[in-house]
């Protein structure tokens, strides 16, 4: 990156974050304030009219006239916008729909238009803002990033539209950011082959010794990026050597030429990267990239299951949130590294928060972010220039603090994403804090791990699915399963009192290695990104897992 555009960016993001920082200290008022211009500027929008925009003066006017919708109210006219019809949920045109993951969920078409664009990158740019001072603070300094996200479009709905993953919009609408920030070419994102993909990606960036950061969607992605490095680093520090890009990788014969024409060899750069090799046995981030090296991706969640596996790869170096986002909007922005808490993203939405006690009513009242309270969780509704209004994404988050006025908040687990044998609801929260804890105490780590519920069993037990990380070892499985029993009732209260009656005794499936590479590629070929990819960690379904191929299958032997 040169100077220029650093300093460029600095002043860009810096100003961005003071900006943004100065509204979290009038949250109440400027909150107001974004809501009644959103409604002035979509009353005309065929939404706004069918739900009396124009009629709404006051913010209680519209907490009693909007009721909060599930997508399938605005399904009809989202498949009014894939048909070209324009003004249906946004006033301005619709350049580009996102198509949800589906991977924790039914998918889903968001429409994006580049004023709402322009709204979400404007966080994007703050959180960078955030980023920098942070680095800034440890001694560190921010550079280009290497990112492995696919950048091919979908398809087309009949109307023209382009349709595609989140990331692909983002990235297609602001190519000029993105040659700024990232350090591999917008061209190797382009191959379709997802091994093909990330050994160029890696590669271009691995040339690069001033690369700073690592950036994907989910922490399981991070590693899996660490595993290319490691798998292919002598066959990339081969290229680097010869100025040549490996002929046996899938590649198309257009994309192979141009990104020939950005390739050259750096026999330096090898020689330092083979004495890596030669000294370590294998190519890590930390060693690769020694200087101020940062990795982004989300926090919050099952992230702290994988966290624990990246010290092996990335030392103590420092971790940042980013955003806390989804295809319908930007609900957060992480103000430093290495921190869970992320403030209320005011400048992209109103925001509304369902407390626990009215999760089960259709119309449940709601609080403002003054009115929200540290330590409690609540289910969060988005208004925003993505044409949603009071939308319920069904996310869980907990208030850890305030940030001024604007309240610090976590994600914690989909609403709903539950398993139950009897009624003692299990959360994914509880998986992870369990299972994150027996790692620790077993001193053993895991690929990944899913909860699940027996078949022929009622009421069904508990399976502890469990695939060991390579080269581990767990040395008493039953010790490891009575511990979980244990752990788990201390997690979930309701779990233990089923336990002493009704439920019976859990059982752990230890995986056979690769098994949830077998699941990833399942996943692959439903339609899902790879970069998109995210596992439940509990799952209702009891045949998710159920033919995976099985190691050691352990119960709790009776009188222990």
């Amino acid at each position: 990156m040169s100077n220029f555009a650093l300093s460029l960016l600095n002043v860009v993001t810096g100003f961005s974050r003071e900006r943004f920082v100065q509204k979290t200290r009038d949250l109440e008022q400027f909150q107001k304030q974004f809501l009644l211009k959103l409604l002035r500027e979509y009353q005309n929008t065929e939404f706004g009219k069918d739900y009396g925009f124009k009629d709404i003066k006051t913010l209680a006017e519209f907490r009693q006239k909007m009721p909060i919708l599930p997508y399938k109210s605005y399904e009809p006219y989202i498949d009014r916008i894939a048909k070209g019809e324009p003004n249906v949920l946004l006033p301005d045109p619709v350049v580009y729909l996102t198509l949800t993951s589906g991977s924790t969920g039914k998918k889903k078409l968001i429409p994006t238009s580049r004023k709402s664009q322009s709204v979400l990158r404007r966080a994007n740019l703050t959180s960078l803002g955030f980023l920098t001072r942070g680095l800034q603070r440890r001694g560190l300094e921010f550079g280009k990033i290497l990112l492995t996200n696919s950048a091919l479009i979908w398809g087309e709905t009949e109307g023209g539209i382009e349709f595609g993953p989140a990331s692909v919009g983002v990235m297609r609408m602001d190519k000029r950011l993105y040659n700024t920030i990232f350090s591999n070419p917008f061209e190797t994102l382009l191959v379709a082959d997802s091994v093909a993909r990330h050994y160029l990606a890696i590669l271009f960036a691995l040339r690069d010794r001033t690369t700073r950061g690592i950036v994907a969607n989910f922490p399981m992605l991070i590693l899996r990026i660490c595993n290319y490095l490691d798998r292919y680093g002598e066959e990339m520090v081969r290229d680097i050597e010869t100025g040549s890009i490996a002929d046996w990788l899938n590649l198309e014969p257009q994309l192979r030429q141009q990104l020939e024409s950005k390739w050259d060899a750096d026999i330096d750069r090898a020689a330092e990267l083979r004495h890596i090799l030669k000294t370590e046995g294998r190519l890590t981030p930390k060693s690769a990239w020694p200087d101020s090296l940062f990795v982004t991706a989300a926090r919050g969640g099952t992230s702290d299951f994988y966290f624990r596996r990246f010290p092996e790869y990335f030392g103590d170096r420092p971790i940042f949130g980013a955003v806390f986002s989804s295809a319908e909007g930007t609900f957060s922005i992480y103000p430093d590294v290495d921190t869970d808490g992320s403030i209320l993203s005011i400048e992209t939405g109103f925001f509304e928060f369902i407390p626990e006690e009215q999760w089960h009513l259709d119309q449940p009242e709601t609080l403002l972010p003054r009115e929200v309270e540290a330590g409690k969780c609540y289910r969060i509704l988005l208004s925003s220039y993505g044409g949603f209004f009071r939308y319920d994404i069904g996310d869980v988050v907990e208030v850890v603090g305030f940030y001024n006025q604007a309240p610090l908040i976590v994600f914690k687990h989909r609403a709903g994403g539950l398993i139950s044998a009897t009624t003692e609801k299990t959360t994914e929260d509880h998986a992870t804090r369990v299972m994150d804890s027996l790692q620790e105490e077993f001193g053993v780590r895991l690929e990944d791990f899913c909860l699940t519920l027996s078949e022929n069993d009622f009421p069904a037990r508990y399976l502890v699915n469990i695939e060991l990380a390579p080269g581990e070892k767990l040395e008493n499985p039953e010790a490891f399963l009575k511990r979980f029993d244990e752990r788990l009732g201390e997690e979930n209260t309701h779990y233990a009192i089923s336990r002493r009656s009704d439920i019976p005794p859990p059982r752990l499936r230890i995986l056979k290695p690769g098994s949830y590479d077998i699941l990833r590629q399942r996943q692959v070929k439903k339609g899902i990104p790879d970069s998109q990819l995210k596992f439940p960690h509990i799952s209702e379904d009891r045949q998710f897992l159920a033919d995976l191929p099985l190691l050691e299958d352990v119960e709790i032997s009776s009188g222990s």
